[in-house]
């Protein structure tokens, strides 16, 4: 017996590096000192140009929005929805990225698929000035179904010291403006399935009036990045803090970056909620509270900002192409909870 027969297709795996090596060259930038294919990735920090630098890592997955793209056959857009989402999550302490890593482990390895995948890393990356600086691929059967996978994504970001966003510049007054998602991002993915596809037993492509698309078009809509509007505003010292909506919606997400004694009022008909959200609570009978704590319904970033501040900030928003920025809420006193008012 050999490796092969065994399922590991060490070949694979090499036409896999030769294939993505020059998608992830189109990412480098200045600071990038090795080439993909090395043990690890070297990067110098110099070249980040910041003057008293502090590192922000995060790490984080897609979670089983990857059944969707499985059952769509369709892996192009995967690569974006990690890369983004992990940029998201150092923005909010005010970091840009600097460079990114995956993760992907799979049943058996498709050159094919694993192209479409990293190709979707390395664009994303590009339009966020991130450098793909390597990763690691591993071929896993009998632990994973064929053709399917699991994708991860680790960032590090930098931010100068002085502009670190922690939360605790947020003050009872304070405004939020809600910038809009695209969709489900990567989060509630476990309980839109289980509505759209155990329950209503709809097909992938199945056409849903109310959304104007296929089903699954609609669930697999990519996680956007919110970091060219918003860091901006953040050198410029405009943001009190920020909350990424992932997993736990506005209920659980914008509360963790509240201090002590302040609580977030948000006036839920200040923005009209997505069809794709108000379909999956009506057809799927999700109790009200369920529905808030499980998807974004519309808003994929929360900025807190002072109220004098307000308008010059949507301006700039809107400069910067975010038009659908709106106020929807602000701080009150309180236990460190999301207060919700209106509809």
């Amino acid at each position: 017996m050999d490796y092969k027969s065994a399922g590991v297709d060490i070949d694979a795996g090499h036409e896999v590096v030769n294939r993505i090596r020059g998608l992830a060259q189109g990412t480098f930038t200045p600071g990038v000192l090795s080439d993909i294919g090395s043990f690890g990735g070297l990067f110098h920090m110099q070249a980040a140009g910041a003057s008293d630098p502090v590192l922000v890592a995060s790490a984080d997955g897609v979670g089983t929005k990857l059944k969707v793209a499985f059952m769509l056959n369709r892996h192009t857009t995967i690569g974006e929805d990690l890369v983004n989402h992990c940029v998201n999550d150092i923005l909010v302490q005010g970091a840009r990225p600097l460079f990114f890593l995956d993760y992907l482990a799979t049943g058996r390895l498709s050159p094919d698929i694993a192209v479409d995948i990293v190709d979707g890393l390395a664009r994303a990356c590009k339009a966020n000035g991130c450098a793909l600086l390597g990763g690691e691929t591993a071929e896993m059967p009998g632990f994973y179904a064929n053709r399917e996978y699991d994708l991860a994504g680790f960032i590090v970001g930098v931010v100068e010291r002085p502009l670190v966003l922690t939360g605790d510049r947020i003050r009872v007054g304070d405004a939020l403006i809600g910038l809009p998602s695209t969709g489900l991002h990567t989060n509630g993915y476990s309980l839109a399935r289980r509505i759209a596809f155990d329950t209503l037993m709809l097909g992938i492509h199945d056409h849903i009036p109310e959304l104007g698309v296929g089903i699954g078009e609609a669930l697999l809509r990519p996680h956007r990045s919110y970091l060219n509007p918003v860091l901006p505003l953040v050198r410029d010292g405009l943001i009190n803090g920020m909350a990424h909506i992932t997993g736990g919606g506005l209920t659980d997400n914008v509360p963790r970056v509240l201090p002590e004694g302040t609580s977030a009022r948000i006036d839920r008909s200040s923005w009209e909620v997505p069809a794709l959200f108000t379909w999956l609570v009506r057809r799927g009978d999700v109790p009200d509270a369920d529905a808030w704590r499980t998807f974004n319904m519309g808003i994929g970033m929360v900025l807190a900002v002072p109220a004098q501040q307000v308008n010059h900030v949507l301006e700039r928003l809107s400069e910067a192409g975010e038009s659908e920025g709106a106020v929807i809420g602000e701080i009150v006193s309180g236990d460190r909870s999301v207060q919700y008012v209106g509809h």
